[in-house]
């Protein structure tokens, strides 16, 4: 039996070493680490259990690739259960195969029946030519189980080298993307392909690289200058959330306060054109001033993330003033409409400062489709059964003002400071419109114009009037909103609210 058990050990060191002690060391001069050490860095120490790690294809024609070139297997984050898979470079440069594929199957397939989010570290070439269409294959039971489990445990996925070809569809379905600056990228079609086609010369980082997904496609939601700072903030982000769609997020012991932040009533100016940071609101709210924010470098113009108030997690949404001067084009539509959608799946209460003028004008927006993607919010609010809570901070006018969150389409709570405008649309323009002839006629038109201006903000644009007609739940000082948000997210902690019987519904993609 010993010689056995030393034969045992035998195969699982070379398992463990992957493509060898040279590719190892490429890896390193790279910058980057193993997937073994990858997966050591996330975990809470001594927690990780593998699976299959004898899994290989054994065909000749194929050469050793140890492991199938993926690493699998379960452990703890935090003292929660997650399951994952760890791409590994060294061997045949982590190219997915059929039995690399039917590793990452079971272990997804492990994580949805146990309830626990699934964590893919990628670092591959992509598919293994040489086994043609047995690789596309694979990536296909991959990308269904992306599907079917989406919105029924978190999934996530760290690109942590190269990411090309159909290998990028997995993490475009999942639910967060981490990237590693400088050292992972992710394309269709690479740098080379593309001289070939259109001519145009790029390269690989400028292409798909992390500040590119990060700021411009919107692909990555997190970016971080080393792996072990991108594996921490997958680790922060898991706080946050439940294990699955059925669980309640983990409630984190905070210190008890009453709720009053003086700061906040200084924080927003009152007048409606002056610019300022929604972020230093949010951070005066959430315990602790604590706030994760997700795609923090794309469509900046509107803020969503993760905090927590009274300790329950929140999802947080925000218009952000000093950026386009917070209205909501194609991008930050997208953006915020997916957020939603995100949270309302995991139970996860969705509280939303407005602050906006209204959806960004121009040629490029309409016949990009602004309207489509416009109604990607009105749809993902009114389809959210979580708990949904409001707070006009300032203005909030026309078709924007309904989309975010109004009651009209479902929020629980509407609160609105004392100088909120509330209205169709702003003073200014309106006065121009509703008295027009009167100010032409008046003798001196600039002061005319002034007074119709005031005279039209005490009638219409204040938040008295839309407290009147119920649209308001109350107003209330903005240095008792941190109370307010905590008592209503008590009071709606049972919340309940059933939708018709359907397949699903047909969002506007």
């Amino acid at each position: 039996m010993h010689k056995k058990i030393d034969e045992l050990n035998e195969r699982k060191r070379r398992v463990e070493m992957g493509g060898g002690d040279h590719r190892i060391r490429a890896q390193h001069d790279k910058g980057k680490l193993t997937a073994r050490e990858r997966i050591d860095l996330l975990l809470d120490e001594d927690t990780f259990v593998e699976l299959n790690p004898f899994v290989e294809n054994t065909s000749a024609e194929y050469g050793e690739a140890p492991g199938e070139g993926v690493v699998t297997g379960y452990g703890q984050i935090n003292g929660r259960d997650v399951y994952l898979f760890a791409q590994d470079f060294t061997v045949f440069g982590g190219a997915l195969g059929e039995y690399h594929a039917l590793k990452i199957a079971r272990i997804m397939d492990l994580a949805a029946k146990n309830g626990a989010p699934i964590i893919g570290l990628n670092d591959s070439g992509g598919a293994r030519i040489q086994e043609g269409v047995l690789s596309l294959d694979g990536y296909g039971h991959i990308f269904y189980r992306n599907s079917i489990y989406s919105g029924v445990i978190p999934q996530i996925s760290v690109i942590m080298g190269p990411c090309a070809g159909g290998a990028v569809y997995s993490p475009a379905i999942t639910d967060f993307v981490f990237m590693v600056e400088e050292t992972s990228q992710m394309f269709i079609t690479g740098p080379k392909v593309i001289e070939t086609v259109t001519g145009e010369t790029i390269s690989s980082e400028d292409l798909g690289g992390a500040k590119v997904h990060g700021s411009i496609s919107g692909n990555a939601h997190f970016t971080s200058p080393s792996e072990p700072e991108v594996l921490n903030e997958v680790r922060r982000l898991l706080s946050f959330l439940p294990q699955n769609n059925v669980e309640d997020p983990p409630r984190v012991y905070a210190k008890e306060d009453d709720g009053w932040v003086e700061e906040l009533a200084e924080v927003v100016p009152v007048e409606g054109t002056k610019v300022y940071d929604v972020r230093g609101v949010i951070d005066r709210i959430v315990d602790g001033g604590e706030f994760m924010e997700v795609h923090q470098k794309f469509a900046k113009n509107i803020v969503v993330g993760f905090g927590r108030i009274g300790g329950r997690s929140v999802g947080i949404v925000a218009n952000q003033p000093k950026v386009m001067a917070g209205g909501l084009d194609i991008d930050s539509s997208d953006k915020l409409a997916r957020f939603i959608r995100f949270c309302d799946s995991f139970q996860i209460p969705i509280i939303t400062f407005v602050d906006v003028t209204g959806f960004f004008p121009g040629v490029k927006q309409e016949h990009h489709g602004i309207i489509r993607h416009g109604a990607k919010i009105l749809y993902a609010y009114s389809e959210a059964t979580v708990p949904k809570i409001t707070v006009i901070t300032r203005k909030a006018f026309g078709g924007a003002y309904v989309a975010l969150n109004s009651k009209a389409i479902g929020a629980d709570m509407v609160y609105a400071w004392p100088g909120a405008e509330v209205a169709v649309m702003g003073p200014e323009g309106a006065a121009n419109i509703i008295y027009s002839r009167e100010i032409a006629e008046s003798e001196n038109p600039v002061a005319s114009r002034a007074e119709k201006i005031v005279e039209y903000r005490e009638k219409f644009a204040n938040p008295y009037v839309a407290a009147s007609k119920g649209m308001v739940d109350d107003v209330i000082d903005p240095r008792e909103t941190r109370k307010k948000l905590k008592q209503a997210l008590a009071m709606l902690k049972n919340k309940r609210e059933i939708r018709p019987a359907k397949k699903h519904g047909n969002i506007p993609l």
